[in-house]
């Protein structure tokens, strides 16, 4: 019971930050809706080129992306670093860091891909890694 308890604060407390750092811009946000291989199959929305929000079979995650760059000039693949908290329905939880390529395929279409060091902090303190594969639309 408290380690639910402890994944739903977690959870809410990055969500809520992260909603409070977007109604701070000055601009409107733009998003990106799609499907993913994260939480097994997820719904991924994207905000702003900034956050990723997740809800899968398995569970959910949230990542806040820190750094973002182009890995060339001629080809619109971008790379992107960030934190972020992931939590699952079976009382697992945690923190990670996502690592990951973004390809711009079509108009309005890109797929990424990621992999994520994981901390799992349900029942002790244990080391992982995960992976991603997605495809979005942006509006």
């Amino acid at each position: 019971m408290f380690s639910q308890l402890t994944r739903v604060a977690a959870l809410s407390i990055l969500g809520l930050s992260s909603f409070s750092a977007l109604a701070n811009t000055n601009s409107s946000p733009s998003f990106s809706v799609g499907m993913a291989v994260d939480q097994q199959l997820s719904m991924v929305v994207q905000i702003d080129d900034k956050f990723n929000i997740i809800i899968g079979n398995e569970g959910a995650a949230l990542d806040y992306f820190l750094k973002r760059g182009s890995l060339s000039d001629q080809h619109p693949i971008d790379w992107y670093v960030g934190v972020g908290a992931w939590g699952e329905w079976d009382d697992d939880f945690g923190v990670r860091v996502p690592l990951g390529a973004e390809w711009s395929f079509y108009d309005n279409w890109d797929t990424y891909a990621q992999i994520q060091p994981e901390l799992n902090m349900h029942k002790g303190w244990e080391l992982g890694i995960g992976a991603a594969i997605g495809v979005k639309y942006q509006f």
